[in-house]
């Protein structure tokens, strides 16, 4: 199994903007900021979800959204908030489904997804 990583940029409700470099996760739902990322532009909870770890245990964490630019395109999206130890940025396939692509396994590579009306 490889791993992939892709530059993007995300934006809060005040245009503050901070540069990221996201893991892509397809066996994440949400895309992940962390704690540094989200308070530099300034998001705030809109909502608590609680997720499942690959290990069964259920944690809860705060979510918001924001605009993610990706090389590829942009939109608004929702993320997870991360808490200390969640220093990872994940991106996840709800916001790569947004953005209309898809992690292409082989190349390991992100392409535009066949999207059906």
């Amino acid at each position: 199994m490889g791993v992939t990583y892709i530059e993007g940029t995300v934006t809060g409700s005040n245009a503050k903007q901070e540069a990221v470099r996201f893991l892509v996760d397809s066996g994440a739902q949400y895309t992940l900021l962390p704690e540094a990322t989200w308070k530099a532009i300034d998001l705030t909870p809109k909502r608590r979800q609680a997720f499942s770890l690959v290990d069964g245990t259920v944690i809860e964490r705060d979510m918001s959204e924001c605009i993610l630019t990706l090389p590829q395109g942009e939109g608004h999206t929702p993320v997870i908030l991360g808490e200390p130890g969640d220093d990872q940025p994940l991106l996840g396939v709800i916001t790569l489904e947004e953005l209309g692509l898809v992690l292409n396994p082989f190349s390991r590579t992100l392409q535009p997804m066949q999207m059906m009306l």
